[in-house]
């Protein structure tokens, strides 16, 4: 078993990062190296901008490298209770960017030639008990009624031409959402900033920032650049001197295991519907099958906010036992890939973009960001270069959380709550 990213290990690497020392004068650095700095850092070349990407590790060694591949349309939350948190039109809004988005990202791979496996594949919500089905009805029939014709509600003896597991109790079914692999996407969409005329630093971590003579001064660990403006694009990574985002967003793991390829039989028995699937416990999983017909399985299998060898292998074996009880024709199947990675979590789950603290963000996508973080890199360049603000959470507030400051201390606290919720209902 490795304990790596499946999508790092079986993608090319980037070849395209700047060598010497971290230098020069910018119109803009773009600080993280992931889906949303990526996009954000060739929409601005494109523009016209002189960019710099200053990336702390490797290009995609974040969320963008870690996650479970999928790219779901809709918001994170029930739609019923997006409108009621935000208001109908800012819930249709996002509702709609995050449909855009898997069209953004599916003409961007066209139009840079990414060999990334995209798909539409479409998304199944699967009800994990009966009340669960009850719920997932009456959101499927505000959302097809009011904003998403393409989708479709699906009952138990549905599900047998989609899931092979007798775990659930129907699901609804997001026709839009897709899939692809997050390696390879990574790697071609860095390769499309250096095109572009945009530089990339990596392994170059921001350290200190300062204003001077009206512009933004960054050290990293090779070096200083100057720049008129600053895009922070870290999400749950974020470090240095960034306070004030630390104070916002939490980070907590979200684990992954990936088995052996399966055979033809394994998949029809397993996963024949070949989409993305959630499961609809608060603390529950998700899956799909990779180019090569490994099962990916994941979740929140410990509420944790360390990923390293020991943490990711006492998660992975949470998960293999939860993949045997779901899908028990796979127990004791072989797991090649097991990884963990760490999710930028807000207090409401709704994504924050725009200014503050004298930089521009976009992160807070709260584990749905792998479609959503290429949209928000491109909506905040615009806004940047001048161009219609389009960002779907412009002005929603962003309080800090009371007694926090970046350690999520509470975390363990949390998981028992949503535990005794997935118990109780």
């Amino acid at each position: 078993m490795k304990f790596v990213s499946y999508w790092r290990d079986t993608a090319r690497s980037f070849a395209g990062g700047a060598a010497g020392a971290v230098q020069g004068d910018y119109d803009v650095a773009v600080v993280g190296g992931g889906f949303t700095g990526l996009a954000a850092a060739r929409q601005l070349a494109k523009g016209g901008a002189k960019v710099v990407v200053l990336e702390a590790d490797r290009v995609g060694s974040g969320a963008s490298g870690r996650n479970g591949g999928h790219l779901n349309n809709g918001v994170a939350h029930s739609f019923i209770a997006a409108k009621a948190e935000l208001g109908p039109e800012r819930a249709k809004a996002l509702y709609l960017a995050y449909d855009q988005a898997i069209d953004t990202i599916e003409q961007l791979v066209a139009e840079e030639n990414i060999d990334c496996c995209f798909r539409r594949a479409g998304k199944l919500k699967l009800a994990s008990k009966a009340a669960h089905f009850t719920a997932i009805a009456k959101n499927f029939e505000a959302v097809n009624r009011e904003i998403d014709p393409d989708t479709a509600l699906l009952t138990a003896i549905d599900l047998n031409d989609e899931v092979g597991s007798s775990a659930f109790h129907g699901a609804m079914l997001s026709k839009k959402s897709a899939m692809m692999h997050m390696g390879r996407y990574a790697a071609g969409l860095a390769d499309a900033v250096v095109r572009r005329g945009a530089t990339i630093f990596e392994n170059a971590a921001v350290t200190s920032r300062r204003s001077a003579a009206g512009r933004r001064e960054l050290t990293t660990s090779r070096g200083t650049i100057t720049a008129k403006d600053v895009l922070l694009a870290t999400g749950a990574y974020t470090s240095g001197p960034f306070d004030y985002f630390r104070r916002r967003i939490v980070p907590v793991g979200s684990f992954i295991v990936a088995t052996r390829p399966l055979t033809n039989d394994e998949i029809a028995a397993t996963m024949p519907g070949n989409r993305t699937c959630v499961t609809s416990l608060n603390v529950g999983n998700y899956f799909r099958l990779s180019p090569d017909n490994r099962l990916i399985f994941g979740g929140r299998a410990r509420f944790s906010d360390v990923s390293n060898e020991r943490s990711n292998k006492k998660s992975g074996a949470i998960l293999r036992e939860t993949l045997a009880r779901l899908f028990p024709q796979l127990a004791g199947i072989e797991i090649d890939y097991c990884w963990g990675g760490l999710v930028d979590m807000t207090k409401d789950r709704f994504p924050r973009a725009g200014n503050a603290d004298g930089v521009w963000f976009a992160m807070g996508y709260s584990g749905h960001g792998a479609q959503m973080s290429t949209q928000m890199g491109i909506l905040i360049a615009d806004a940047m270069l001048g161009k219609a603000d389009r960002n779907p959470v412009a002005g929603l507030e962003w309080p800090a959380i009371p007694a926090y400051s970046g350690k999520p201390w509470f975390l363990p606290l949390v998981g028992l709550y949503y535990k005794c919720l997935d118990r109780l209902w």
